[in-house]
């Protein structure tokens, strides 16, 4: 049975709108290599052509990574409003992007191996009918980066803009001991502008695609000099060259997704910015502080206050409040028992 009205102190832990324009952007690539993939390994299988067979399979492994991308999103807004996450859903995204860096990855290996294999032992090409091949994907793949990079060229801005309503949680409990524990419980303004490089699930896609283009330019160059100039180790010279680009790129997008998976946010401007606000007055001190992300551009943050004449709750909130990315604050407040406290 509910002994009070609690509206006031509920709020919502959707800290993150999604990103519905890059979640278009995605389904329409994949969409677009699909179809590709189709009618290349259709087109090979009727002229027998290998590496019309060989590309298509190839594109097979970016339509599923870039369908996990899709698929966070979807998964992301669909639980968006279900209590089982404590923070929301946006992490679905970060996962997503984490498992296609994976991908890459693996892409990266399987070029470097098959590129090693071929030098080793060379094989025959048919420089004209690779060339068309690698001029198809780099086409598609230009036009699919395009797509996902929108009017801004890879900056997605997103227009997404968090909106959250003030809920300040006054969950003050006085003791009466020389400890005089508050605690307090926030929900700030989020205006998280999420930029690009924020939204991790969209540059894992731009990555797929940027990674096949790279790869198809490379091709190129070396199909050219084989068939021009007879030079025919080019060809796993420059899958070499793009396995390592590529392995680079997939490590950088490890490190950030996982940065964020695993809460290493402790090191994040928003930290200094809270330990700095909270302190300013020469008697609050931060004995525990722990900041983490809940949204691309928005923060949540528990903070251990402990005082020789501290605020209350409310007081300490007021000065986090300049802080535009913290949108949920959970604050204690501790008397110093201490006689050496100043």
């Amino acid at each position: 049975m509910a002994l009070h009205d609690l509206t006031t102190w509920r709020h919502e832990h959707a800290f993150d709108a999604g990103n519905r324009a890059g979640e278009s952007r995605t389904w329409i690539v994949v969409a677009i290599t699909a179809v590709t993939m189709v009618a290349e390994i259709a087109g090979g299988w009727l002229t027998g052509s290998m590496a019309l067979l060989a590309d298509g399979w190839h594109m097979g492994t970016h339509v599923a990574a870039l369908a996990i991308a899709g698929s966070a999103y979807v998964l992301a807004r669909r639980w968006s409003r279900d209590e089982r996450f404590a923070f929301g859903t946006w992490k679905i995204e970060v996962l997503g992007a984490f498992s296609s860096a994976l991908v890459l990855g693996i892409v990266a290996l399987a070029m470097a191996v098959e590129s090693v294999l071929r030098l080793a032992n060379p094989h025959a090409i048919a420089f004209g009918t690779a060339l068309v091949v690698a001029a198809v994907g780099l086409l598609v793949n230009v036009v699919s980066a395009f797509v996902l990079a929108g009017h801004d060229h890879g900056h997605d801005h997103g227009d997404d803009h968090d909106h959250d309503d003030d809920h300040d949680h006054d969950d003050d409990h006085d003791h009466g001991h020389d400890h005089g524990h508050a605690h307090g419980h926030g929900h700030g303004h989020g205006h998280g502008h999420g930029h690009g490089h924020g939204d991790l699930n969209l540059r894992a896609a731009y990555l797929h695609v940027l990674a096949d283009a790279f790869t198809s330019v490379l091709a190129i160059v070396a199909l050219a000099a084989g068939m021009m100039l007879g030079w025919a180790w080019m060809d796993p010279v420059m899958g070499l060259v793009g396995a390592g680009v590529i392995a680079w790129w997939s490590k950088g997008l490890v490190v950030q997704s996982a940065r964020v998976l695993l809460d290493r946010e402790m090191d994040t401007p928003v930290a200094a910015q809270v330990k700095l606000a909270i302190e300013s007055d020469g008697d609050a001190e931060i004995a525990d502080l722990h900041v983490w992300r809940v949204g691309r551009a928005s923060y949540a943050c528990i903070v251990t206050i402990v005082a020789k004449e501290p605020l209350t709750p409310d007081g300490y909130r007021e000065r986090l409040a300049g802080i535009p990315t913290l949108v949920h604050v959970s604050v204690e407040v501790n008397r110093c028992p201490h006689l050496s406290c100043p």
